[in-house]
C-alpha cells in the first residue's frame, strides 16, 4: 500500500528471518563487542590486501546468516549488496561463490537501507521466499579509496569519523520469525552544498531529517510512535546538527534517538574523533543489538535510517559538495 509520497505499508509484510554480523578487532573492543556473531584478531582476516579482506566479510556475513536460517544460498531468490569501493569489487568477489543472482547496490553509507528496503519490496510483492541483503566497509579499503594510504600517517580532524570494518547480511523472507518489515521510506538526494569530507554528519544530517520528517508524515505517526529512530552514521557533530533541523521542523527526536556512529566505538577511549561510519556501521549494529531487542520485545517499532555522504574521489577533488541520503526502515516486534 502506497502511503504519502515516499512511503511504502506493505500488506504482507515480510520478515527479517536471521542475520549475520563480522567485524574487525576495534569493532569488537567496543560497547557492542560480545554482541557480534565473529570478529577476528587480523584485520585482514588472513588476506592479503584490504580489499581482500572486505570481500571475505560479506562473504562470512551471508553464510553465518544462511546458517542460522538453516537454508542453503540456492534457496536465495536475489541478493542485494553494496559497499563503499569502485565498482562496488566488495560485494561482487565476496558473494561470488554463492552464486546468487544479484544486484550491485551503492547508496554509501545508506546501502544496508536501500538493499533492505528492495529485499522486502521483493518479498513482498511475491518474487521470492528469501532475499538476501548484505553491506560491509572496511577501515583499511575505505582509507586508501577515498582519503589517504594508512602508511601517511595523516592526523584526522576532530569531525572526522572512523569507518568501521564489518559486514552485516540479512535474510528477509516469507519465513515467520519475530521482527518484520512493515513499512520503509526511500529517501531522496538532499545537498546543503557542503564540501567537507572529513565532517560527513554534517553532511548527511539534512538527509536524515527529510526522511525522518517524510516518514512520520506518510505514516501519519509522531516522533513517540517509535521506541527508538536510529540513524546510521551521523556521529556526534551530525545528531546536533540532526537535532537542530528537526526542531525546526517542530519536531523533537531527541528522547528516543540513537545513532550507530555513537554507540559502537567508546569515543573516550578508542580514538574514534565523531564516531563510527562506513556501509558496515549501521548494518552490524542492526544485526547485533536493534534485532535482538526487537525479537525479545522489549522494543516494539523501531525507525531504521541508514545515511549516505554520495561522493567519490573525483568529485570531491573537483570540488562538488557531498549530497546525502537516508532510507527508513520501519521494523516491528510480531
Amino acid at each position: 500500500m502506497i502511503k504519502g509520497s515516499q512511503s511504502i505499508q506493505f500488506e504482507h509484510a515480510p520478515y527479517v528471518v536471521s542475520s549475520g554480523s563480522i567485524v574487525g578487532k576495534k569493532e569488537a573492543d567496543g560497547p557492542l563487542g560480545a554482541l557480534f556473531d565473529h570478529m577476528d584478531e587480523d584485520d585482514l582476516f588472513g588476506e592479503n590486501t584490504w580489499e581482500a579482506a572486505e570481500s571475505k566479510m560479506q562473504k562470512k556475513a551471508c553464510i553465518i546468516a544462511l546458517q542460522k536460517a538453516g537454508i542453503g544460498p540456492e534457496k536465495v531468490r536475489y541478493l542485494y549488496g553494496g559497499d563503499l569501493l569502485r565498482q562496488g569489487i566488495a560485494t561482487s568477489m565476496g558473494v561470488e561463490e554463492l552464486q546468487i543472482p544479484m544486484f550491485g547496490l551503492y547508496g554509501a553509507c545508506s546501502t544496508s537501507g536501500e538493499a533492505l528496503a528492495l529485499a522486502s519490496m521483493s518479498v513482498a510483492a511475491g518474487y521470492g521466499e528469501y532475499m538476501l541483503a548484505v553491506t560491509s566497509s572496511h577501515f583499511g579499503s575505505a582509507e586508501k579509496e577515498f582519503r589517504f594510504p594508512l602508511g601517511y600517517a595523516n592526523q584526522r580532524p576532530l569531525s572526522s569519523q572512523w569507518t568501521v570494518t564489518g559486514s552485516g547480511a540479512f535474510l528477509v523472507g516469507t519465513e515467520k520469525s519475530h521482527v518484520r518489515i512493515t513499512g520503509i521510506t526511500v529517501g531522496k538526494i538532499v545537498d546543503y552544498g557542503l564540501k567537507d569530507s572529513q565532517n560527513m554528519g554534517a553532511c548527511m544530517a539534512p538527509a536524515a531529517c527529510d526522511t525522518i520528517l517524510q516518514n512520520l508524515k506518510d505514516f501519519e505517526r509522531k516522533e513517540s510512535d517509535y521506541d527508538r529512530i536510529f540513524t546510521g552514521d551521523l556521529g556526534y557533530v551530525g545528531q546536533s546538527i540532526l537535532f537542530d533541523l528537526m526542531r525546526r521542523n517542530g519536531k523533537d527526536i531527541k528522547p528516543n534517538h540513537v545513532d550507530c556512529g555513537m554507540i559502537i566505538f567508546d569515543q573516550q577511549t578508542q580514538d574514534t574523533n565523531a564516531g563510527g561510519s562506513g556501509c558496515g556501521c549501521a548494518a552490524v549494529t542492526l544485526s547485533s543489538y536493534i534485532l535482538p531487542k526487537l525479537t525479545t520485545g522489549e522494543w516494539k517499532r523501531v525507525l531504521f535510517v541508514p545515511t549516505g555522504a554520495l561522493m567519490s574521489t573525483v568529485s570531491y577533488n573537483e570540488g562538488e559538495s557531498v549530497p546525502g541520503i537516508a532510507h527508513g526502515i520501519v521494523l516491528e516486534h510480531c
